[in-house]
């Protein structure tokens, strides 16, 4: 099963389900070579658990997030279709009565998102309206006939009694007969009005129940075309008093895609109302908060880890979905490539595992860049107790997993609270975004930018309601942690907030009496004016004293200075933050951002990096004979790719592949491989 070039042609091998291979284990895959790691498994169990918790809190905050908008939804649908079961005789009931009820939803254009969110909505419809639930794209409903054979194979599969056997051959009768608005009307009310006399006891405790609405779910309103909704749009509102229909549209752009799509004719058949879902960036902003902004988790990403995967979300295609799945090939690739990542777990099971580690990771601990910079700045004895004293050792691990912690719990909340602070700042120098600042403190220490300097001078210009109001939000924010690291800055909190209530707020600043009385007149000339102006001016600065509350408006900025500087120190201070931070940046930026020349001129002039040969292996500007030939033909292109000469690189091709064939026993005759070679060579 062995070809002597790729491109002579296209073979296919057809599997030997006799003989199957045994399947690896996935937590082999963690050993970079066989018997590297004693604890590849534990690390690879570790990964599994974090990534679970890490799903399943995204997906509870998934269904937060959409939970008002479903709300909405549902209970726009439920009193859509009221109107359907009031029979009202009333004239603008019966022109209402002809109008299809649709939900406009704008879910933004975060494309690859949309499938799961409408998922979900599906669900959430056949839970509390309707088990008659569609949804139908663009690319299944080339024309109406089609969009009804959808619709009619989709609602088939629905049904009220699943139980009931009667029920079952009306759908199987209704799936041979012709598809149309009409024969979905009939089994629509041969469904809805069945009925098991079986069950007396039954009660339905709503209408909705013995005759639901229908709900057609359009995914992407945008790809349709402009004739399969009109004609499906006219043929529905004609059925509509037999067959309720209820239209939800996405729309990814802008609302008035309907207007361009329908004439008024057909738009005025439509009750539209518009739902408008979460913005994808308000969504990052919790993920960050859930997800990266707290210790639950014990998993961190690095700033430039973290930088690649919030550019790609912002340049690319705004999709949570693919950040949370850069989020977790971070994830993988910190459990495959850092030993000490056993250690990446909640704090008591990391201190469990402390006692256990062997000699080998013992010494990948003390080859920590950062815990090398920690032994320095030991005194001389207990530097000699580190790199010899595994016991010693094992206990000062315990002990700077302990500070890690502290330094994390620390960290985030006076994060939150300098966001506070900035968050309203005019033109926003410190960022809009919580992941803005975290970003720049992760980066750098950040009171040495002058982003800062120019966010404290705009502190010092706050009004007193404002800093109360911020000084309140961060209170909030303190007291909301469980943890107890900085009670005494709360406490100091709610001191400057009473000090602030104790001052008069009728209280006039004292006016400037000391170099306040004027010159006599004399004359003078332009010069000697302007100097005495000057003169009166920086004596007002210098004699002016501060006001209560400037004082202690000075005290909360220096106060926030000062827990700044003291734990908003960046990660790569802390020792051992290798174990819990992920740096894998340029793995990571070759996975996810896609370069396709490069990849290509990679594949073509060093086709080791992706087949794994030995036999390819080769010193660089040598062209192995027993590479493909197109590898071979290209890096003879390399040589001189603007002087080409077909003769020239035909012969030279020749001569290398003909070296192979001397090699080869079992290759075909020289002559029948220069007619091969010269019949590729016109080809190119």
């Amino acid at each position: 099963m062995a070809t002597s070039s790729v491109s002579k042609g296209c073979f296919v091998f057809k599997p030997n389900f006799k003989k199957r291979k045994n399947s690896v284990a996935i937590e082999d895959y963690f050993n970079k070579e066989k018997n590297e790691s004693e604890d590849s498994k534990l690390r690879f169990e570790t990964y599994r658990l974090v990534w679970q918790q890490v799903k399943s809190e995204t997906e509870r905050l998934q269904e937060e997030l959409n939970k008002n908008l479903f709300d909405s939804l549902i209970e726009f649908l439920q009193k859509s279709h009221s109107g359907f079961q009031k029979n009202s005789k009333d004239w603008g009931c019966q022109i209402k009565l002809r109008e299809i009820p649709t939900a406009a939803l704008v879910l933004g254009v975060n494309v690859t998102d949309h499938d799961l969110t409408l998922r979900s909505l599906t669900e959430a419809l056949q839970n509390n309206v309707t088990p008659y639930v569609a949804s139908l794209q663009a690319r299944d409903c080339p024309d109406v006939k089609h969009l009804l054979q959808k619709l009619v194979s989709q609602l088939m599969d629905c049904c009220i009694d699943v139980e009931s056997k009667e029920e079952e051959s009306v759908q199987i009768t209704q799936k041979n007969t012709h598809c149309s608005m009409d024969s979905l009307s009939s089994w629509y009310m041969n469904v809805t009005q069945k009925t098991d006399p079986k069950m007396p006891g039954k009660k339905r405790t709503s209408s909705q129940r013995q005759s639901p609405p229908v709900v057609l779910i359009l995914k992407d309103m945008e790809s349709f075309t402009t004739k399969v909704l009109q004609d499906f749009i006219n043929i529905s509102s004609q059925h509509l008093h037999e067959f309720p229909l209820i239209l939800i549209v996405g729309i990814a752009t802008s609302p008035i895609v309907i207007h361009r799509l329908l004439p008024h004719a057909v738009s005025s058949l439509l009750c539209i109302e518009l739902f408008q879902s979460l913005s994808c960036k308000e969504h990052l902003t919790t993920v960050f908060d859930k997800l990266l902004l707290t210790t639950q988790f014990p998993f961190k990403l690095n700033e430039k880890v973290l930088q690649i995967l919030t550019n790609i979300f912002l340049y690319h295609d705004f999709s949570i979905q693919n950040f949370i799945k850069g989020l977790q090939l971070s994830l993988l690739e910190h459990f495959y490539s850092q030993p000490l990542s056993v250690l990446c777990c909640n704090l008591p099971e990391a201190k469990r595992r402390i006692h256990f580690l062997s000699d080998n990771q013992c010494e990948n601990i003390r080859r920590l860049p950062s815990f090398r910079r920690y032994v320095e700045k030991q005194a001389a004895e207990k530097q000699v107790a580190l790199l010899t004293n595994e016991r010693f050792l094992k206990e000062e691990t315990r002990s700077l997993l302990e500070n890690l912690h502290v330094y994390h719990t620390n960290y985030f909340l006076v994060l939150r609270c300098l966001h506070q602070f900035t968050s309203s700042l005019p033109k926003y120098p410190l960022g809009r975004q919580i992941r803005e600042l975290y970003c720049t403190c992760l980066e750098k220490n950040i009171w040495k930018s002058e982003e800062y300097a120019s966010a404290l001078q705009l502190l010092r210009m706050l009004a007193k309601d404002e800093l109360m109001t911020i000084l309140q939000k961060c209170l909030n924010v303190f007291k909301s942690s469980s943890e107890k690291q900085l009670g005494s800055t709360a406490k100091r909190i709610e001191d400057f907030l009473a000090q602030f209530q104790s001052l008069d707020a009728e209280a006039k600043e004292e006016e400037d009496t000391s170099g306040s009385q004027s010159k006599g007149l004399q004359k003078t000339d332009l010069y000697h004016l302007q100097k005495s102006l000057l003169e009166m001016k920086e004596l007002r600065r210098t004699s002016k004293k501060p006001t209560k509350f400037e004082v202690l408006r000075e005290q909360v900025v220096n106060f926030m200075d000062f827990l700044v500087r003291e734990h908003l120190r960046p990660p790569e201070t802390q020792p051992l933050h290798e174990a819990v931070y992920c740096g894998a940046a340029h793995a990571l930026r070759e996975h996810l951002n896609a370069a396709p020349r490069m990849a290509l001129h990679t594949a073509l002039n060093n086709p080791y990096y992706y087949l794994k040969n030995e036999a390819l292996k080769s010193e660089e500007g040598c062209i192995p004979n027993v590479a493909p030939d197109i590898c071979i033909a290209y890096k003879l292109h390399l040589e001189c790719s603007r002087l080409i000469n077909l003769v020239d690189w035909s012969e030279a091709f020749a001569t290398v592949v003909t070296a192979a064939e001397k090699m080869d026993a079992n290759s075909v005759t020289s002559e029948e491989k220069n007619e091969i070679i010269h019949l590729q060579c016109s080809v190119y």
